[in-house]
């Protein structure tokens, strides 16, 4: 099969092109610029483009599938030759679907913890050596790549993600998959670019649990009272099964799980991820695996990439990284960082550098978000807002929308640098907050 991918350089676009050309494909694919890890991960594999740009004579008829990057623009050339020549155009998981869809799909889905859930899913079954196909969208240990399709596997597991399919298919992504297992682990405004009320927002998840399969099952977080009224008030014939945050404690700086079977000790922390993490066994358990099989694997498993993840200094300081940026992940960070590190002195850092966490009309959503921290930063770029084309936002306005008079706020890269380096790492500990890099911050250091 010969496939061709407009703006082959995406994060998933580039995952899906190795998959493919793994499973014996022939792949091709554009972009206008490719930056690392996709870069050398497509040059090892033989199918980065030669040269930056949009070709037209790329676009052929001997080609079966032209898949769409939310990347490139609805003008773009090659899209206006695909569609000139008739070719059939699939989104990303549209395409997606159309490689599982005499699998069992199972989606997890929702406003935050989707990431760590599919992960601690995924380990688990690597664990046991229990072979699926999959999507996720974070880079797990054990995992060279994270899109995996076949023709054998029954099962697949896939992040479900709630914003727009690509340029030309305004769908949300998860409502493409038609899920005969799904999750919902919370609702929370995110998207305010796309999605310009929280009612639009919900309305997708409805929608989402309204494409589960007639017979389904759906495992939902009971702690949501948005999840709870989209479950409550669904239509369609599913099987419900709520599940909420399960019982531990934390002692001499490990968590431990309590089970039926004994204390169980954790490489992950924080409430939050408890929470994701009887998510997962709940859908692991519809999977076959039971619960003895599950600890055992759990143990192990030490977060999805970027997830409150361990950043090794040379200074041996303690910091974290995490991809948190919209409100209700930055409260579930801090949180769980304040619970885990309640007697040190605690740092965080927060990048707003989104469409919808620059928007004023959005920033009342964080309000308190950075409560329970000793030193409170937040950093968003000037010129960012500029290129973007948003106003300019003073730092009392974030101030007042955080509700945190004491919040230090930096919009120059520099200064926030300078700060940085004044700052003794190997005193207290430090949470590194976005899904960007401070405006080049080297965290090793």
């Amino acid at each position: 099969m010969r496939t061709h991918f407009i703006a082959i350089g995406g994060s998933a676009m580039h995952n899906l092109a190795i998959a493919l050309k793994d499973k014996g494909y022939h792949v091709t694919g554009s972009d206008d610029a490719i930056f690392e890890p996709s870069k050398s991960r497509l040059e090892k594999k033989g199918i980065l483009p030669e040269e930056l740009g949009w070709f037209p004579e790329k676009i052929t008829s001997d080609i079966d599938a032209v898949i769409l990057g939310m990347h490139a623009h609805q003008d773009n050339p090659e899209l206006a030759k695909a569609k000139e020549l008739g070719l059939k155009i699939y989104s990303y998981p549209e395409f997606l679907y159309e490689q599982s869809k005499t699998k069992t799909r199972v989606v997890i889905a929702g406003s935050h913890g989707k990431t760590t859930i599919t992960s601690m899913i995924l380990h688990v079954l690597n664990f046991h050596q229990k072979d699926v196909d999959y999507m996720v969208g974070a880079q797990l240990e054990g995992f060279d790549c994270m899109v995996k399709l076949t023709e054998d596997n029954d099962f697949m597991v896939l992040e479900g993600d709630e914003y727009l399919s690509s340029p030309i298919d305004l769908r949300s992504k998860f409502l493409l998959y038609q899920p005969n297992i799904a999750l919902m682990s919370g609702i929370a405004w995110d998207h305010i670019n796309v999605f310009k009320t929280f009612d639009d927002y919900i309305e997708q998840f409805r929608r989402f649990v309204a494409s589960i399969t007639p017979g389904g099952v759906l495992v939902y977080n009971e702690e949501d009272a948005e999840v709870v009224k989209v479950v409550e008030n669904a239509e369609n014939y599913f099987r419900k099964i709520p599940y909420k945050t399960p019982e531990y404690e934390i002692s001499n700086g490990k968590v431990l799980l309590k089970t039926e079977m004994g204390d169980i000790p954790l490489s992950v922390f924080g409430a939050h991820n408890l929470l994701n993490l009887e998510g997962a066994r709940h859908i692991c358990h519809t999977l076959g695996i039971m619960d003895e099989d599950f600890y055992d694997a759990i143990m192990s498993f030490k977060g999805a990439s970027k997830r409150l993840e361990k950043v090794e200094r040379e200074d041996k300081g303690i910091l974290y990284k995490d991809f948190a940026h919209a409100p209700s992940k930055v409260k579930a960070a801090v949180k769980a960082f304040c619970e885990q590190f309640k007697n040190e002195k605690k740092y965080g850092f927060l990048e707003l550098h989104t469409y919808s966490s620059l928007n004023p009309a959005f920033l009342e959503q964080y309000d308190h978000a950075m409560d329970g921290l000793e030193e409170a930063i937040v950093f968003y770029s000037e010129d960012a807002l500029k290129i973007k084309r948003m106003e300019p936002i003073s730092p009392d306005l974030i101030k007042e929308k955080f509700k945190n008079e004491n919040l230090k706020v930096f919009t120059n890269a520099e200064e926030l640098h300078a700060y940085w380096n004044l700052l003794d790492k190997t005193q207290g500990v430090y949470m590194m907050m976005s899904s960007g890099n401070f405006g080049g911050l080297d965290l090793t250091k």
